[in-house]
C-alpha cells in the first residue's frame, strides 16, 4: 500500500462547487479512512459555487493569490498564510477577484465525497 503521493502527479478533477482540485490523500487516491487532503484552484475572476457539506468538516489553508471567502454569515478577506476551519452544515463561498490564481490546500473530516456536497445558489 502506497503511504506517498505527488502533487505534479495528482490528476485534477472538477467538484461539484465548481473549484479545481488535485488530491493528493483521501477515498481514491492515497487510500485514507479519515480525512482527505487536496489542493484546490480557483482562476482569477472565478468563484465556487455557494454550497456546504452535511457531514464534512473542511480546513482552507491558502498559499496562493488573494480571494474572499463567505463562511456562514461572515465573508472576508484571504489570502496566503490565511487558516480557515469551515464546520459541517455551513454555507461557504470561495470568490477570486484578483489578477492571479487562488490557491488553497482543502483537508476534509471525513474525506471529500461529492455525495455530502449541497449546493445552494
Amino acid at each position: 500500500m502506497a503511504h506517498r503521493s505527488r502533487l505534479d502527479t495528482a490528476r485534477p478533477f472538477i467538484t461539484d462547487d465548481g473549484s479545481t482540485i488535485r488530491e493528493l490523500a483521501g477515498r481514491v487516491s492515497l487510500p485514507s479512512v479519515n480525512q482527505s487532503f487536496a489542493e484546490a484552484r480557483v482562476p482569477p475572476g472565478g468563484s465556487t459555487i455557494h454550497h456546504h457539506h452535511v457531514v464534512a468538516e473542511e480546513i482552507y489553508w491558502f498559499t496562493a493569490g488573494s480571494g474572499r471567502l463567505l463562511v456562514g454569515d461572515e465573508e472576508f478577506d484571504v489570502g496566503p498564510g490565511d487558516c480557515v476551519l469551515i464546520p459541517p452544515g455551513t454555507d461557504h463561498k470561495l470568490w477570486n477577484p484578483g489578477p492571479n490564481e487562488l490557491v488553497l490546500f482543502c483537508c476534509c473530516s471525513p474525506p471529500y465525497d461529492p455525495a455530502d456536497t449541497v449546493l445552494v445558489e
